[in-house]
């Protein structure tokens, strides 16, 4: 097949359109420059292709499975994994105090997509953990990141984060795992946590289970929730192993993709003792958590971006070698067949695909390059202007992606006809995976909610006018070249519409009709998150436009395709923000209405 993730596209991406070169200027990144950079990505795009990609349909094949003693993983997965770890990456953007090679957020999620691409199963286990040491790193005591995060960062370690309870799901403020103080400052703890991916292996010398719990006697709901280190083996003073601790698996859980990652049910405290250490203050484990789901939230979004490359990569070389029918205006049966990319609506089928992918993946390296403005630029205003905007677009980031390149790998499918919902090809198993996604890290609903409900309406609407002033730089800039000008207008549009419809849904929960505010919030955060891709294709036309000027005949398609998905994107997609603009404006009360039981 073709390249699951081509580096050109990363190369567009990091160098020409978000600019990796400013980002590298700040002393915090000194070290690095763009040879050392692309020489990171080369490096982890083939160790994916050599040790990641050909388990990956094993990995599904073969499930994890418990015989009531340990977890069975195929036995690529480990070798795999030690190779990623030898090479450096697991602590590749942490701090280079603490063992890292401290690079910028941009180049380490660029990294770990090509990994996703690869085999989502595999990298599973090594992004959890990732997330779990930065939030150690954030939030942890000396002494904790001393025992916990450093072998966590040399791979001895793995990570969890376990909210979900059986009967609580996404409700966290209905956790009932429980907390007692101990004499010697630690707690046990107690309860059941459900969906917890990577919850048991053997892939490392231990699990670091971060756990939300709520300490007797704390607030109700969510103010009185508190965050605990729990390992599955205790962890002595100086750093070795003490007994097994109260972790017991009840089960696995079978989920339609992500096989290879473990998906467990975990009962801590059933029977034996279980013991955990309280991170920071009691009652603000939620704010800590949310540290590691924020981080967790743009991973899932990017890893949607990823999976749905592979499968877009994967039709693309598909269509373009298998020869079928002919052109409608050739009425000669005896004439060769062509190949099924030359038909209007594979076309159709492999634009869509484009835009929502390379869209996507724009979106999210702005995003990671927001990150890297927070925590390197030496202006305070930067800082500050970047922290608001990637609050603001977390929830895009995730739930865009999660949804729309689902819809990629949708259509992946169906270009390759029959075969692609067969076994046979990786198509079906690619959909299956990012099936997940719009599950995971809160449901897009959340998602929804969040960005309606806290991020737009919660600060006075100062972030999204952050954002808007940014987009607006844009659109000024293409209004000057007649070839993007309707592309312009169409997005000025198309920003008109939120301003108009958060003034309209703002008003009615101030007037205390919240529930009538927010019943739509999906329809928002669709009209929202296709504004915003639609802002990115643009900013890439720019880019394509001006290179295509001065490219050699080598990068001329190259080119050629980002205009033509932008302008896909803009004819086909775009003017959906109508509609989704127009119910909203309608304050539509069906979903509030409608009796659940004539349902």
């Amino acid at each position: 097949m073709n390249d699951f993730f081509p580096l050109r596209e990363l190369a567009f991406q990091l160098h020409e359109l978000h600019g990796l070169g400013e980002v590298l200027s700040h002393p915090r990144y000194a070290m690095h420059d763009r040879e050392t950079c692309d020489a990171i990505l080369d490096a982890a795009h083939t160790l994916a292709s050599d040790a990641f990609l050909p388990h990956a349909a094993i990995s599904d094949a073969q499930e994890p499975h418990f015989d009531g003693k340990r977890v069975h993983l195929p036995k690529e997965v480990k070798p795999a994994i030690d190779a990623f770890i030898a090479g450096g990456f697991l602590k590749a953007a942490f701090d280079e105090d603490i063992g890292g090679l401290q690079l910028p957020q941009m180049v380490y999620s660029s990294m770990a997509a090509l990994f996703t691409a690869a085999n989502i199963g595999t990298m599973g286990y090594l992004f959890l953990t990732v997330a779990a040491a930065n939030l150690l790193r954030a939030h942890g005591s000396d002494a904790q990141q001393k025992k916990y995060l450093l072998p966590m960062l040399e791979g001895r370690f793995f990570g969890t984060m376990c909210l979900s309870e059986p009967q609580a799901g996404s409700s966290l403020a209905d956790i009932k795992t429980k907390a007692i103080p101990r004499a010697d400052g630690r707690y046990d703890i107690s309860g059941r946590k459900m969906w917890i991916s990577g919850g048991e292996h053997d892939l490392s010398e231990n699990i670091v289970q971060l756990v939300l719990a709520k300490i007797e006697g704390a607030p109700a709901g969510v103010k009185g929730i508190s965050l605990f280190i729990v390992p599955r083996h205790t962890v002595n003073d100086d750093g070795s192993l003490g007994g097994r601790n109260g972790i017991r698996l009840i089960g696995l859980n079978h989920k339609m993709g992500y096989r290879g990652t473990t998906n467990t049910a975990l009962a801590f405290g059933d029977g034996e003792p279980c013991i955990g250490e309280l991170i920071g203050e009691p009652h603000k484990g939620l704010a800590y958590m949310f540290h590691m789901m924020n981080e967790a939230r743009i991973a899932v979004g990017a890893g949607a971006v990823a999976l749905a490359m592979a499968g877009y990569r994967y039709a693309l070389d598909y269509t373009q070698q298998r020869p079928q029918g002919r052109a409608l205006s050739n009425k000669n049966p005896g004439s060769p067949p062509i190949n099924i990319s030359e038909h209007p609506d594979v076309r159709r089928m492999l634009l869509a695909q484009k835009s929502y992918v390379e869209g996507a993946l724009s979106l999210c390296l702005y995003c990671a390059r927001l990150v890297d403005e927070e925590l390197a630029s030496p202006d305070a205003m930067t800082k500050v202007h970047a922290h608001a905007l990637l609050d603001l677009l977390t929830p895009i980031a995730k739930a865009w992606p999660s949804e729309w390149c689902l819809k990629a790998n949708d259509l992946a499918i169906q270009c390759l006809g029959g075969y692609g919902y067969t076994r046979d090809y990786p198509v079906e198993r690619l959909y299956r995976d990012n099936r997940l996604n719009p599950i995971h890290e809160g449901t897009n609903g959340i998602q929804g909610l969040d960005l309606l409900g806290r991020k737009v309406l919660s600060d006075g609407g100062k972030a999204l006018q952050l954002l808007f002033t940014r987009m607006q730089t844009t659109v000024v800039t293409a209004q000057t070249d007649p070839l993007l000008l309707e592309y312009a207008m169409s997005l000025k549009a198309a920003m008109a519409r939120i301003q108009t419809v958060t003034v309209t849904l703002g008003g009615t929960a101030a007037q205390g009709k919240m529930d009538l505010a927010m019943a739509n919030s999906s329809a928002y955060l669709e009209l929202f998150g296709h504004t915003v891709i639609a802002w990115q294709w643009l900013a890439q036309a720019l880019v394509a436009q001006t290179a295509l000027r001065a490219a050699d005949s080598s990068d001329q398609g190259f080119y050629q395709g980002k205009l033509a998905a932008c302008r896909y994107f803009y004819r086909y997609e775009l003017p959906k923000t109508t509609t989704w603009a127009e119910l909203l404006l309608q304050l539509d009360d069906t979903l509030l209405a409608v009796d659940v039981a004539s349902l």
